[in-house]
């Protein structure tokens, strides 16, 4: 959020788009009146940034396990289709800025996979939807986000932004001039027209980034992308070493900071509903490449933030505009690479750092606000911004693995520090009190009517 987290609560007033009529009940406002500007920008952004960052993984994923031109065409009309139908249905449906996004992480599990055809990928992409949906319907996920801190989410969701904001600041190196001018743009923006400041860096990027030679739209090649169906074969080989795995990375390193994205900005999701429709979503489409899709939180975080709408109940608009590109773009698959391609890669960067600025310091100062939690939401920040990896799970679990265990070690130590009272005994001075202590009158003339202590 590149303003001020909201007040902790706000997400409790009416955020389903509804208004009061004269008889006192709610009636739903179409959601085309909520779209602004800085909505329909919101979404393209997130939409620019989910794409460039890794569309290049999914395709190596794709040719590492054999499959066609054509086929790898049908990857990205599945999943583009496969995002845009959860955006939009979700948002929608909850009146809620939800945002979907494919399993980065999961693209390089399987690009790194050998000795399974595409078929029998296929068919752990349909087991893998199936423990998705598994996890969503029995609850299973929810309760297990519900016993995380808000700190150490919020020290999560800061970490996995933080690396945007460096990546903005680093490109400074090797392209200052445009950089730089979309820093005097953002800061012009706050300053005069705060709403459309990112809007106005977006434009003053592509304006310097035109001048410089350095858009290319001409190698873009607009054809309609045709999906290609896979019949899904399944093995015990393929379930142990591609579904389990993309489960879990799916589940820990996406669908978690995902949660933890959306907590943090006081949006109420109803996760296990969520976490069941995207994997149905998955299922429906894994024949066609939809390997894994998910909740975001990187993208999701410019479409909850100030700049995608003043009103933090008409946000969910900005998912539904980036619902609409992601079908675009699913649609227009052999499309995708080309256009994606012609921006630099510093503007992209320049554009989603400066973006989630606002988001990463309110994530900070929420994450910092409870001393209690502080240092376990240091820690939590610090594993999830080092990026390691370990078993091929990502930094933002082993993150939240330390953070809330530092939290359960401080919570046990705070427990045994505390004084202990039991009956017949006072283990602190009653001294001037008798009686106060539970069983302290009883304790005092057991020990000779003197001021007990104990400990």
């Amino acid at each position: 959020m590149a303003g001020q987290l909201e007040p902790a609560g706000y997400a409790a007033r009416p955020c389903n788009g509804e208004v009061g009529n004269s008889m006192g009940q709610g009636v739903k406002t179409a959601w085309w009146r909520d779209v602004s500007v800085s909505a329909v920008v919101a979404g393209f952004v997130a939409v620019l940034v989910g794409y460039t960052s890794s569309v290049a993984i999914v395709f190596q994923a794709a040719q590492a396990l054999g499959a066609t031109t054509a086929q790898t065409v049908s990857w990205m009309w599945a999943l583009g289709l496969a995002m845009g139908i959860s955006c939009i249905g979700l948002s929608l449906h909850y009146r809620l800025p939800v945002l979907t996004a494919w399993c980065t992480p999961g693209a390089a599990l399987l690009a790194a996979t050998q000795g399974v055809s595409l078929p029998e990928a296929t068919g752990a992409f349909v087991v893998c939807a199936l423990l998705i949906i598994a996890s969503g319907a029995t609850g299973l996920f929810e309760r297990l986000m519900d016993k995380l801190p808000m700190a150490v989410a919020a020290a999560l969701l800061a970490g996995v932004l933080t690396r945007f904001g460096l990546d903005a600041v680093l490109s400074v190196r090797t392209s200052p001039g445009l950089v730089l001018a979309m820093l005097a743009a953002f800061l012009a923006g706050r300053r005069w027209w705060p709403r459309y400041a990112v809007p106005g860096v977006l434009v003053a990027g592509i304006a310097v980034a035109a001048a410089q030679g350095r858009v290319a739209l001409g190698g873009v090649d607009w054809s309609w992308a045709t999906p290609v169906w896979v019949t899904p074969q399944f093995s015990l080989g393929s379930v142990v070493g591609v579904a389990l795995p993309l489960f879990i990375v799916t589940m820990a390193s996406q669908n978690l900071p995902g949660v933890a994205a959306q907590r943090a900005a006081d949006y109420a999701i109803p996760v296990s509903p969520v976490t069941t429709a995207t994997g149905i979503v998955t299922l429906v489409l894994a024949p066609f490449g939809a390997f894994a899709i998910n909740l975001a939180a990187i993208t999701a975080a410019i479409c909850m933030s100030p700049e995608a709408h003043a009103d933090p109940a008409r946000r969910y608009t900005a998912p539904v505009v980036a619902g609409i590109f992601y079908t675009l773009l699913g649609l227009a698959g052999g499309a995708v690479v080309g256009l994606l391609a012609a921006f630099p890669k510093e503007l992209v960067a320049a554009v989603a750092g400066l973006a989630l600025l606002g988001t990463i310091a309110g994530g900070l100062a929420q994450a910092l606000a409870e001393p209690r939690h502080r240092d376990a939401a240091g820690l939590t920040f610090l594993v999830t911004l080092s990026g390691i990896s370990v078993a091929g799970i990502g930094a933002a679990f082993w993150g939240v693995v330390a953070g809330a265990a530092l939290c359960e070690h401080a919570a046990n130590s705070r427990q045994r520090s505390a004084p202990r009272v039991t009956a017949g005994y006072c283990h602190v001075s009653c001294a001037g009190c008798p009686g106060a202590c539970c069983g302290a009158t009883r304790s005092c003339a057991r020990r000779g009517g003197g001021s007990p202590r104990g400990g």
